[in-house]
């Protein structure tokens, strides 16, 4: 099964400094059809204007990870850790038994992210974080692990998940394939760039596909593409 979740039906808010599109309920958005995907539970497309941000809050028991599409993202925490994210680079919060932090667009033009929550296999751990860049060439015409808790993903940046994050390009007339380890796995597709077909379904820039029972995937782009791809597992 394979549904398409089209940029235009998504959830979310435009409170001016921020434009926030929701894959799945969060905040003010609730809809009882769009609330997780398997672990995956959070997927939000934001827009964030130059020189504003969210300012420090907590958060626990969250895998998030940050997929930076233009511009950049700075973040702090109260761990200590500072640090700025580029356009294809990744971070990774493993919010665990609790932490604050705040994420700005330092930048002076517009920055936009895909931020992704994943819900953790266990609670409480001593919350952690990191940052890596991914560099696009390095993903022309395959799949890169960006993050992941599965065994032989060692050089993604690692998540306290039975999951991944994968990212990759694809040139116009080009497909690419990825195969789950079971039909019961849960798959979360979003085209950051471009246009293509998963399994025959037409998706276009910024639409999401929600993939489940299916073994294996083909993507066909149409256009030169840019995919975000998590591979989650059912909730425990």
């Amino acid at each position: 099964m394979i549904e398409r979740r089209s940029f235009d039906s998504l959830g979310g808010a435009n409170h001016g400094w921020l434009d926030a599109k929701h894959h799945f309920s969060f905040a003010d958005y609730r809809d009882a059809q769009r609330v997780n995907w398997g672990a995956l539970r959070v997927w939000n497309d934001d827009t964030i204007a130059p020189q504003t941000g969210f300012p420090p809050h907590g958060h626990a028991d969250m895998e998030i990870i940050t997929y930076v599409r233009e511009g950049a993202i700075t973040h702090e925490d109260s761990l200590g850790n500072r640090g700025r994210t580029e356009a294809g680079d990744v971070q990774v919060m493993s919010a665990g038994s609790g932490v604050r932090h705040s994420e700005y667009n330092l930048e002076s033009t517009t920055t936009r992210i895909f931020q992704i929550w994943i819900l953790p296999d266990r609670q409480g751990d001593k919350p952690s974080w990191g940052a890596k860049p991914f560099p696009k060439d390095d993903r022309s015409g395959k799949f890169v692990t960006l993050a992941s808790g599965m065994d032989g993903d060692g050089d993604a940046l690692p998540i306290r998940a039975n999951a991944r994050v994968l990212g990759a390009t694809i040139k116009a007339g080009e497909s690419l394939d990825y195969g789950f380890d079971h039909a019961d796995r849960y798959g979360y597709l979003v085209l950051a760039k471009g246009s293509a077909s998963v399994n025959g379904v037409a998706l276009s820039s910024r639409d999401g596909a929600a993939i489940h029972g299916e073994t294996t995937i083909r993507i066909t782009a149409t256009e030169d593409t840019e995919i975000v791809l998590v591979d989650a597992p059912a909730l425990n």
